[in-house]
Protein backbone atom coordinates (compact mmCIF):
# COMPACT_ATOMS: atom_id res chain seq x y z
CA UNK A 1 0.00 0.00 0.00
CA UNK A 2 1.93 3.13 -1.17
CA UNK A 3 1.53 6.85 1.05
CA UNK A 4 -0.52 8.36 -1.52
CA UNK A 5 -3.26 5.55 -1.37
CA UNK A 6 -2.94 6.01 2.45
CA UNK A 7 -2.91 9.55 2.72
CA UNK A 8 -6.63 9.37 0.29
CA UNK A 9 -7.77 6.96 2.49
CA UNK A 10 -7.50 9.27 5.82
CA UNK A 11 -9.03 12.68 3.57
CA UNK A 12 -11.74 10.15 3.21
CA UNK A 13 -12.45 9.07 6.53
CA UNK A 14 -12.32 12.14 8.07
CA UNK A 15 -14.24 13.78 5.50
CA UNK A 16 -17.39 11.27 5.89
CA UNK A 17 -16.40 12.30 10.42
CA UNK A 18 -16.73 15.95 9.46
CA UNK A 19 -20.37 15.37 7.66
CA UNK A 20 -21.66 13.46 10.22
CA UNK A 21 -20.21 16.07 13.09
CA UNK A 22 -22.07 18.73 10.68
CA UNK A 23 -25.59 17.24 11.04
CA UNK A 24 -25.05 16.17 14.56
CA UNK A 25 -24.09 19.32 16.01
CA UNK A 26 -26.28 21.23 13.95
CA UNK A 27 -28.93 23.43 16.71
CA UNK A 28 -26.72 21.54 19.37
CA UNK A 29 -24.17 23.57 20.50
CA UNK A 30 -24.72 24.27 23.77
CA UNK A 31 -23.70 23.17 26.62
CA UNK A 32 -26.25 20.55 27.63
CA UNK A 33 -25.32 18.90 24.15
CA UNK A 34 -21.16 18.87 24.49
CA UNK A 35 -20.99 17.41 28.60
CA UNK A 36 -23.91 15.36 28.47
CA UNK A 37 -25.58 14.68 24.88
CA UNK A 38 -28.55 16.35 25.86
CA UNK A 39 -29.14 13.55 28.07
CA UNK A 40 -30.80 11.49 26.12
CA UNK A 41 -28.53 9.22 24.04
CA UNK A 42 -29.44 5.46 23.37
CA UNK A 43 -27.88 2.84 25.32
CA UNK A 44 -27.07 1.00 22.35
CA UNK A 45 -24.95 3.78 20.43
CA UNK A 46 -22.86 4.41 23.68
CA UNK A 47 -22.40 0.30 24.37
CA UNK A 48 -21.08 0.38 21.34
CA UNK A 49 -19.66 3.69 20.64
CA UNK A 50 -17.11 2.86 24.11
CA UNK A 51 -15.50 -0.02 22.89
CA UNK A 52 -13.55 2.80 20.25
CA UNK A 53 -12.96 4.77 23.56
CA UNK A 54 -11.85 1.93 25.68
CA UNK A 55 -9.49 0.29 23.44
CA UNK A 56 -6.74 3.03 21.39
CA UNK A 57 -4.27 2.60 18.53
CA UNK A 58 -1.63 1.85 21.13
CA UNK A 59 -4.39 -1.72 21.94
CA UNK A 60 -4.81 -2.14 18.45
CA UNK A 61 -0.97 -2.71 17.94
CA UNK A 62 0.13 -3.82 20.86
CA UNK A 63 -1.50 -6.42 22.48
CA UNK A 64 -1.31 -8.39 18.87
CA UNK A 65 2.47 -7.97 19.08
CA UNK A 66 2.80 -8.95 22.71
CA UNK A 67 2.00 -12.02 22.13
CA UNK A 68 4.83 -13.14 20.25
CA UNK A 69 7.04 -10.98 23.01
CA UNK A 70 9.95 -12.89 24.27
CA UNK A 71 9.05 -12.76 28.19
CA UNK A 72 6.95 -15.30 27.20
CA UNK A 73 3.35 -13.54 27.66
CA UNK A 74 1.42 -15.04 24.97
CA UNK A 75 -2.50 -14.55 26.09
CA UNK A 76 -1.75 -13.75 29.44
CA UNK A 77 -3.53 -10.45 28.82
CA UNK A 78 -6.79 -12.13 28.73
CA UNK A 79 -6.63 -12.73 32.56
CA UNK A 80 -6.08 -8.71 33.19
CA UNK A 81 -9.40 -8.75 30.48
CA UNK A 82 -11.47 -10.73 32.67
CA UNK A 83 -10.39 -8.74 35.58
CA UNK A 84 -11.48 -5.70 33.87
CA UNK A 85 -15.17 -7.45 33.31
CA UNK A 86 -15.41 -7.78 36.85
CA UNK A 87 -14.64 -4.26 37.46
CA UNK A 88 -17.06 -3.41 34.80
CA UNK A 89 -20.19 -5.26 36.70
CA UNK A 90 -18.80 -3.17 39.93
CA UNK A 91 -18.96 0.25 38.59
CA UNK A 92 -22.38 -0.61 37.01
CA UNK A 93 -23.53 -1.76 40.20
CA UNK A 94 -21.49 0.63 42.44
CA UNK A 95 -20.88 3.66 41.26
CA UNK A 96 -23.17 4.53 38.04
CA UNK A 97 -26.53 4.65 40.40
CA UNK A 98 -24.38 6.90 42.71
CA UNK A 99 -23.95 9.32 39.84
CA UNK A 100 -27.34 9.29 38.82
CA UNK A 101 -29.00 9.59 42.04
CA UNK A 102 -26.69 13.15 42.41
CA UNK A 103 -27.67 13.93 39.11
CA UNK A 104 -23.74 14.64 38.40
CA UNK A 105 -22.63 16.08 35.24
CA UNK A 106 -19.09 15.62 36.67
CA UNK A 107 -18.47 12.62 38.32
CA UNK A 108 -15.72 14.42 40.67
CA UNK A 109 -19.22 16.39 41.90
CA UNK A 110 -19.13 13.16 44.62
CA UNK A 111 -15.72 14.17 45.85
CA UNK A 112 -16.78 17.67 46.13
CA UNK A 113 -20.21 16.82 48.43
CA UNK A 114 -18.51 14.27 50.44
CA UNK A 115 -15.03 15.47 51.33
CA UNK A 116 -15.00 19.57 50.51
CA UNK A 117 -13.63 21.70 47.70
CA UNK A 118 -9.32 20.85 48.04
CA UNK A 119 -10.39 17.48 47.49
CA UNK A 120 -12.65 18.03 44.62
CA UNK A 121 -10.00 20.10 42.86
CA UNK A 122 -7.54 17.41 43.54
CA UNK A 123 -9.65 14.76 42.56
CA UNK A 124 -10.27 16.89 38.87
CA UNK A 125 -6.82 17.66 38.78
CA UNK A 126 -5.33 14.27 38.58
CA UNK A 127 -8.07 13.24 35.85
CA UNK A 128 -6.86 16.29 34.23
CA UNK A 129 -3.34 15.19 34.23
CA UNK A 130 -3.50 11.90 33.88
CA UNK A 131 -5.49 12.08 30.98
CA UNK A 132 -3.52 14.27 29.13
CA UNK A 133 -0.51 12.67 29.69
CA UNK A 134 -2.24 9.39 28.37
CA UNK A 135 -4.01 10.10 25.67
CA UNK A 136 -1.33 12.25 24.30
CA UNK A 137 1.41 9.42 24.54
CA UNK A 138 -1.54 6.88 23.39
CA UNK A 139 -1.45 9.12 19.92
CA UNK A 140 1.91 9.87 20.37
CA UNK A 141 2.22 5.96 19.30
CA UNK A 142 0.26 5.71 16.84
CA UNK A 143 1.63 9.18 14.59
CA UNK A 144 4.54 6.99 14.88
CA UNK A 145 3.71 4.31 12.53
CA UNK A 146 1.82 6.99 10.27
CA UNK A 147 5.04 9.19 10.35
CA UNK A 148 6.61 5.86 9.35
CA UNK A 149 4.53 5.02 6.75
CA UNK A 150 3.18 7.61 5.26
CA UNK A 151 4.40 11.16 6.25
CA UNK A 152 8.12 10.90 6.31
CA UNK A 153 7.72 9.72 2.73
CA UNK A 154 6.28 13.33 1.49
CA UNK A 155 9.19 14.85 3.85
CA UNK A 156 6.27 16.08 6.22
CA UNK A 157 7.82 17.32 9.45
CA UNK A 158 6.73 14.97 12.60
CA UNK A 159 5.23 18.40 14.12
CA UNK A 160 3.17 18.74 11.76
CA UNK A 161 2.30 15.44 11.63
CA UNK A 162 0.92 16.00 15.38
CA UNK A 163 -1.08 19.17 14.15
CA UNK A 164 -2.62 17.80 11.32
CA UNK A 165 -4.03 15.09 13.67
CA UNK A 166 -4.94 17.11 16.40
CA UNK A 167 -6.36 20.10 14.60
CA UNK A 168 -8.80 16.88 12.79
CA UNK A 169 -9.97 15.82 16.01
CA UNK A 170 -10.68 19.74 17.30
CA UNK A 171 -12.56 20.35 13.79
CA UNK A 172 -14.99 18.22 14.40
CA UNK A 173 -15.52 17.77 18.36
CA UNK A 174 -15.54 21.59 19.39
CA UNK A 175 -18.82 22.39 18.52
CA UNK A 176 -21.66 19.00 19.65
CA UNK A 177 -18.47 17.47 21.93
CA UNK A 178 -20.51 14.49 23.22
CA UNK A 179 -23.57 14.74 20.93
CA UNK A 180 -21.01 14.37 17.98
CA UNK A 181 -18.79 11.97 19.68
CA UNK A 182 -21.23 9.10 20.39
CA UNK A 183 -22.27 8.83 17.03
CA UNK A 184 -18.87 9.21 15.23
CA UNK A 185 -17.63 6.89 17.78
CA UNK A 186 -20.18 4.35 16.66
CA UNK A 187 -19.19 4.18 13.25
CA UNK A 188 -15.14 4.56 14.36
CA UNK A 189 -15.70 1.52 16.86
CA UNK A 190 -17.78 -0.41 13.67
CA UNK A 191 -14.32 0.07 11.45
CA UNK A 192 -12.30 -0.86 14.83
CA UNK A 193 -13.90 -4.19 15.18
CA UNK A 194 -14.24 -4.91 11.29
CA UNK A 195 -10.67 -4.22 11.02
CA UNK A 196 -9.86 -7.35 14.25
CA UNK A 197 -12.35 -9.41 12.23
CA UNK A 198 -11.20 -8.93 8.52
CA UNK A 199 -7.59 -9.09 9.59
CA UNK A 200 -8.45 -12.55 11.21
CA UNK A 201 -10.07 -13.82 7.55
CA UNK A 202 -7.28 -12.21 5.35
CA UNK A 203 -4.21 -14.21 7.11
CA UNK A 204 -5.97 -17.00 7.44
CA UNK A 205 -6.23 -17.32 3.56
CA UNK A 206 -2.71 -16.10 3.28
CA UNK A 207 -2.00 -19.08 5.57
CA UNK A 208 -4.32 -21.46 3.50
CA UNK A 209 -6.68 -22.17 6.57
CA UNK A 210 -10.58 -22.40 7.25
CA UNK A 211 -11.46 -20.21 10.74
CA UNK A 212 -11.80 -23.92 12.29
CA UNK A 213 -8.25 -24.64 11.21
CA UNK A 214 -7.03 -21.35 12.60
CA UNK A 215 -8.13 -21.87 15.58
CA UNK A 216 -6.60 -25.04 16.05
CA UNK A 217 -3.22 -23.94 14.92
CA UNK A 218 -3.51 -20.90 17.41
CA UNK A 219 -4.71 -23.50 20.61
CA UNK A 220 -1.20 -25.87 19.58
CA UNK A 221 0.62 -22.82 19.31
CA UNK A 222 3.22 -21.41 21.22
CA UNK A 223 1.46 -18.55 21.98
CA UNK A 224 -1.97 -19.56 23.45
CA UNK A 225 -1.63 -19.90 26.76
CA UNK A 226 -3.68 -17.80 28.97
CA UNK A 227 -3.92 -18.99 32.58
CA UNK A 228 -0.47 -18.42 34.56
CA UNK A 229 -0.69 -20.11 37.69
CA UNK A 230 3.10 -20.54 38.87
CA UNK A 231 5.90 -18.67 40.62
CA UNK A 232 3.18 -16.03 42.47
CA UNK A 233 5.76 -13.97 44.43
CA UNK A 234 7.99 -13.21 41.44
CA UNK A 235 5.67 -13.76 37.86
CA UNK A 236 4.08 -10.76 37.12
CA UNK A 237 1.73 -12.91 34.56
CA UNK A 238 0.49 -14.77 37.66
CA UNK A 239 -3.31 -14.77 37.24
CA UNK A 240 -4.14 -13.54 40.66
CA UNK A 241 -2.36 -10.53 40.27
CA UNK A 242 -3.77 -9.83 36.95
CA UNK A 243 -7.27 -10.43 37.71
CA UNK A 244 -6.72 -7.97 40.70
CA UNK A 245 -5.18 -5.87 38.68
CA UNK A 246 -8.15 -5.74 35.82
CA UNK A 247 -10.37 -5.05 38.69
CA UNK A 248 -9.26 -2.19 39.91
CA UNK A 249 -7.72 -0.47 37.44
CA UNK A 250 -10.84 -0.74 35.84
CA UNK A 251 -12.53 0.61 38.80
CA UNK A 252 -10.40 3.65 39.19
CA UNK A 253 -9.71 4.09 35.23
CA UNK A 254 -13.26 3.58 33.84
CA UNK A 255 -15.70 4.41 36.72
CA UNK A 256 -13.60 7.27 38.55
CA UNK A 257 -12.74 8.87 34.78
CA UNK A 258 -14.62 11.61 33.84
CA UNK A 259 -13.70 10.43 30.03
CA UNK A 260 -16.04 6.95 29.94
CA UNK A 261 -18.48 7.61 32.48
CA UNK A 262 -19.32 10.89 30.59
CA UNK A 263 -20.91 8.48 27.76
CA UNK A 264 -22.73 6.62 30.85
CA UNK A 265 -24.26 9.84 32.36
CA UNK A 266 -25.63 10.85 28.78
CA UNK A 267 -28.12 7.65 28.85
CA UNK A 268 -31.88 8.69 29.71
CA UNK A 269 -32.02 6.98 33.18
CA UNK A 270 -29.99 4.34 35.30
CA UNK A 271 -31.66 1.68 33.78
CA UNK A 272 -30.58 2.46 30.30
CA UNK A 273 -26.88 3.39 31.64
CA UNK A 274 -26.49 -0.22 33.43
CA UNK A 275 -27.97 -2.08 29.75
CA UNK A 276 -24.98 0.07 28.40
CA UNK A 277 -22.42 -1.42 30.65
CA UNK A 278 -23.54 -5.07 30.93
CA UNK A 279 -23.56 -4.83 26.76
CA UNK A 280 -20.31 -3.26 26.45
CA UNK A 281 -18.71 -5.47 28.75
CA UNK A 282 -19.38 -8.68 26.70
CA UNK A 283 -18.67 -6.83 23.43
CA UNK A 284 -15.30 -5.86 25.37
CA UNK A 285 -14.14 -9.35 26.32
CA UNK A 286 -15.25 -10.95 23.20
CA UNK A 287 -13.16 -8.32 21.04
CA UNK A 288 -9.86 -8.44 23.16
CA UNK A 289 -10.11 -11.97 22.92
CA UNK A 290 -10.03 -11.18 18.42
CA UNK A 291 -6.84 -8.76 19.11
CA UNK A 292 -4.96 -11.98 20.93
CA UNK A 293 -5.80 -14.04 18.18
CA UNK A 294 -4.92 -11.78 15.03
CA UNK A 295 -1.20 -11.58 17.36
CA UNK A 296 -1.50 -15.19 17.37
CA UNK A 297 -1.78 -15.21 13.79
CA UNK A 298 0.89 -12.69 12.53
CA UNK A 299 3.70 -14.63 14.52
CA UNK A 300 2.10 -17.74 12.93
CA UNK A 301 2.41 -16.02 9.65
CA UNK A 302 5.79 -14.09 9.98
CA UNK A 303 7.63 -17.56 11.13
CA UNK A 304 6.07 -18.98 8.15
CA UNK A 305 7.20 -16.23 5.76
CA UNK A 306 10.44 -15.39 7.21
CA UNK A 307 9.55 -11.40 8.36
CA UNK A 308 11.53 -10.25 11.48
CA UNK A 309 9.94 -8.03 14.11
CA UNK A 310 10.82 -4.46 12.88
CA UNK A 311 13.14 -2.96 14.88
CA UNK A 312 12.88 0.58 16.81
CA UNK A 313 14.67 3.25 15.06
CA UNK A 314 15.92 4.85 18.88
CA UNK A 315 17.05 1.70 20.64
CA UNK A 316 17.65 -0.69 17.16
CA UNK A 317 15.62 -3.56 19.41
CA UNK A 318 13.03 -5.36 18.01
CA UNK A 319 9.59 -3.74 18.72
CA UNK A 320 6.64 -6.04 18.49
CA UNK A 321 4.44 -3.29 18.42
CA UNK A 322 5.08 -2.47 14.53
CA UNK A 323 4.58 -5.83 13.48
CA UNK A 324 1.08 -5.25 12.88
CA UNK A 325 1.65 -2.37 10.60
CA UNK A 326 4.81 -4.32 8.96
CA UNK A 327 2.82 -7.00 8.05
CA UNK A 328 -0.55 -5.35 6.70
CA UNK A 329 1.54 -2.63 4.80
CA UNK A 330 4.11 -4.87 3.28
CA UNK A 331 2.80 -8.70 2.92
CA UNK A 332 -0.46 -8.31 3.08
CA UNK A 333 -2.91 -7.07 -0.43
CA UNK A 334 -4.51 -3.47 -0.65
CA UNK A 335 -8.09 -4.59 1.07
CA UNK A 336 -6.47 -5.84 4.52
CA UNK A 337 -3.97 -2.82 4.32
CA UNK A 338 -6.88 -0.47 3.97
CA UNK A 339 -8.98 -2.48 6.92
CA UNK A 340 -5.82 -2.08 9.19
CA UNK A 341 -5.54 1.54 8.52
CA UNK A 342 -9.23 2.11 8.77
CA UNK A 343 -9.11 -0.14 12.13
CA UNK A 344 -6.16 1.74 13.34
CA UNK A 345 -7.06 5.27 12.93
CA UNK A 346 -10.60 4.74 14.48
CA UNK A 347 -9.21 3.14 17.59
CA UNK A 348 -6.84 6.39 17.58
CA UNK A 349 -9.22 8.90 17.23
CA UNK A 350 -12.08 7.41 18.73
CA UNK A 351 -10.01 7.49 22.27
CA UNK A 352 -8.46 10.68 21.44
CA UNK A 353 -11.58 12.67 20.67
CA UNK A 354 -13.16 11.47 23.71
CA UNK A 355 -10.52 12.38 25.93
CA UNK A 356 -10.72 15.94 24.62
CA UNK A 357 -14.38 16.68 24.92
CA UNK A 358 -14.17 14.93 28.61
CA UNK A 359 -10.91 17.21 29.63
CA UNK A 360 -12.98 20.15 28.31
CA UNK A 361 -15.48 19.04 30.22
CA UNK A 362 -13.99 18.26 33.75
CA UNK A 363 -12.29 21.63 33.48
CA UNK A 364 -15.86 23.71 32.16
CA UNK A 365 -17.86 22.11 35.17
CA UNK A 366 -15.02 21.45 38.15
CA UNK A 367 -13.25 24.71 37.59
CA UNK A 368 -15.41 27.40 35.95
CA UNK A 369 -19.04 25.82 37.47
CA UNK A 370 -20.76 26.04 33.49
CA UNK A 371 -23.38 23.88 35.09
CA UNK A 372 -24.31 25.59 37.62
CA UNK A 373 -28.01 27.35 37.05
CA UNK A 374 -26.44 30.92 37.06
CA UNK A 375 -23.77 30.44 34.94
CA UNK A 376 -25.35 28.58 31.88
CA UNK A 377 -26.56 32.08 30.76
CA UNK A 378 -24.05 34.39 31.03
CA UNK A 379 -22.52 35.99 27.40
CA UNK A 380 -19.75 34.52 25.66
CA UNK A 381 -20.03 31.05 27.32
CA UNK A 382 -19.93 28.67 24.56
CA UNK A 383 -17.47 30.79 22.82
CA UNK A 384 -15.24 30.24 26.36
CA UNK A 385 -15.47 26.34 25.76
CA UNK A 386 -14.87 26.72 22.58
CA UNK A 387 -10.98 28.16 23.71
CA UNK A 388 -10.58 25.12 26.53
CA UNK A 389 -11.31 23.01 24.36
CA UNK A 390 -8.84 24.67 21.76
CA UNK A 391 -6.40 24.84 24.72
CA UNK A 392 -6.35 21.43 25.62
CA UNK A 393 -5.90 20.12 21.81
CA UNK A 394 -2.20 22.74 22.36
CA UNK A 395 -1.34 21.13 25.56
CA UNK A 396 -1.95 17.78 24.41
CA UNK A 397 0.38 18.96 21.26
CA UNK A 398 3.15 20.09 23.67
CA UNK A 399 3.01 17.01 25.69
CA UNK A 400 3.28 14.64 22.37
CA UNK A 401 6.53 16.95 20.89
CA UNK A 402 7.98 16.60 24.91
CA UNK A 403 7.45 12.75 24.45
CA UNK A 404 9.39 13.13 21.14
CA UNK A 405 12.17 15.11 21.87
CA UNK A 406 13.09 12.84 24.94
CA UNK A 407 13.96 10.54 22.14
CA UNK A 408 14.02 7.49 24.92
CA UNK A 409 11.36 4.78 24.88
CA UNK A 410 12.58 3.60 28.35
CA UNK A 411 11.60 7.12 29.61
CA UNK A 412 8.96 7.83 27.91
CA UNK A 413 7.61 4.50 28.98
CA UNK A 414 8.19 5.45 32.56
CA UNK A 415 6.15 8.52 31.98
CA UNK A 416 3.19 6.62 31.02
CA UNK A 417 3.38 4.43 33.86
CA UNK A 418 3.51 7.30 36.23
CA UNK A 419 0.56 9.01 34.52
CA UNK A 420 -1.06 5.77 34.95
CA UNK A 421 -0.23 5.59 39.39
CA UNK A 422 -2.43 8.85 39.63
CA UNK A 423 -5.46 7.03 39.65
CA UNK A 424 -4.33 5.65 42.83
CA UNK A 425 -5.73 8.42 44.85
CA UNK A 426 -8.53 8.42 42.99
CA UNK A 427 -9.21 4.99 44.37
CA UNK A 428 -8.32 5.90 48.01
CA UNK A 429 -10.72 9.31 47.96
CA UNK A 430 -13.64 7.36 46.60
CA UNK A 431 -13.38 3.95 48.98
CA UNK A 432 -12.68 6.63 51.53
CA UNK A 433 -15.81 8.53 50.72
CA UNK A 434 -18.26 5.41 50.29
CA UNK A 435 -16.69 3.37 53.03
CA UNK A 436 -16.56 5.95 55.89
CA UNK A 437 -19.72 7.71 56.15
CA UNK A 438 -19.23 8.91 59.56
CA UNK A 439 -16.14 11.02 58.64
CA UNK A 440 -14.67 13.41 56.61
CA UNK A 441 -11.02 14.89 56.59
CA UNK A 442 -9.11 17.86 56.81
CA UNK A 443 -9.99 18.92 53.79
CA UNK A 444 -7.10 21.16 53.52
CA UNK A 445 -4.24 18.44 53.78
CA UNK A 446 -5.97 16.18 51.10
CA UNK A 447 -3.91 17.54 48.25
CA UNK A 448 -0.51 16.33 50.36
CA UNK A 449 -1.77 12.92 50.03
CA UNK A 450 -2.94 12.79 47.09
CA UNK A 451 0.44 13.49 45.57
CA UNK A 452 2.65 11.59 48.00
CA UNK A 453 0.51 8.08 47.37
CA UNK A 454 2.51 8.23 44.21
CA UNK A 455 5.70 9.00 45.27
CA UNK A 456 5.11 5.96 47.91
CA UNK A 457 3.80 3.62 45.87
CA UNK A 458 6.82 3.78 43.32
CA UNK A 459 9.28 3.48 46.11
CA UNK A 460 7.50 0.21 47.28
CA UNK A 461 7.60 -0.68 43.71
CA UNK A 462 11.11 -0.53 42.80
CA UNK A 463 12.08 -1.69 46.17
CA UNK A 464 9.43 -4.56 46.55
CA UNK A 465 12.34 -7.17 45.67
CA UNK A 466 14.10 -6.62 48.32
CA UNK A 467 12.18 -6.02 50.90
CA UNK A 468 9.32 -8.28 50.30
CA UNK A 469 10.83 -11.53 49.92
CA UNK A 470 11.37 -11.19 45.53
CA UNK A 471 7.76 -10.12 44.98
CA UNK A 472 7.05 -8.40 41.80
CA UNK A 473 4.43 -5.89 40.86
CA UNK A 474 2.41 -5.42 38.23
CA UNK A 475 -1.15 -3.98 37.32
CA UNK A 476 -2.07 -4.90 41.17
CA UNK A 477 0.12 -2.06 41.98
CA UNK A 478 -2.91 0.53 41.18
CA UNK A 479 -4.42 -0.86 44.96
CA UNK A 480 -1.63 -0.60 47.03
CA UNK A 481 -1.42 3.31 45.54
CA UNK A 482 -5.38 3.36 46.62
CA UNK A 483 -4.58 1.89 49.73
CA UNK A 484 -1.50 4.16 50.60
CA UNK A 485 -4.17 6.85 49.54
CA UNK A 486 -7.05 5.78 52.10
CA UNK A 487 -4.55 5.48 54.81
CA UNK A 488 -3.62 8.83 54.70
CA UNK A 489 -6.93 10.09 54.76
CA UNK A 490 -7.86 8.32 57.85
CA UNK A 491 -4.66 9.71 59.08
CA UNK A 492 -6.73 13.21 58.09
CA UNK A 493 -9.51 12.53 59.27
CA UNK A 494 -12.16 13.84 61.41
CA UNK A 495 -15.64 12.54 62.96
CA UNK A 496 -18.84 14.03 60.36
CA UNK A 497 -20.96 16.66 62.02
CA UNK A 498 -23.29 16.79 59.35
CA UNK A 499 -23.78 14.78 56.25
CA UNK A 500 -23.51 16.55 53.29
CA UNK A 501 -25.33 13.83 51.37
CA UNK A 502 -28.38 11.88 52.11
CA UNK A 503 -27.78 8.78 53.36
CA UNK A 504 -30.04 7.28 50.15
CA UNK A 505 -27.36 8.65 48.03
CA UNK A 506 -25.39 6.00 49.31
Amino acid sequence: MTPANILLLIIIYFGILFTIAHFSSKNNTNNDAFFKANKNAKWYLVAFGMIGTALSGVTFISVPGEVGSPNGEQFKYFQFVLGNAIGFIIVAKVLLPLYYRMNLTSIYGFIEHRLGPYSYKTAASIFLISRTIGSAFRLYLVVIVLQRFVFDYYQIPFAVTVLIALALIFTYTYRGGLKTIIITDTLQTFFLVSAVLLTIYFICQKLNLSIFQAFNEVKNSNYSQIFFLDHFVTSKFHFVKQILGGIFVTIAMVGLDQDLMQKNLSCVNIREAQKNMFTFTGIFVIINLFFLSVGALLYIFAVKNGIEIPKDFITGKPRTDLLFPEIAFHHLDLIPSIVFLLGLTAATFATTDSALTALTTSFCVDFLGMDKTEKANKPNIIRTRHRIHLGFSSLMFLVIIIFNAINDSSVVGMIFKVASYTYGPLLGLYGFGLLYKSKTVIDKYVPIICFTAPAITYFVSENSKKFLFGYTFDNELILVNGLITLIGLLLISKKQKSHFLNKNDF
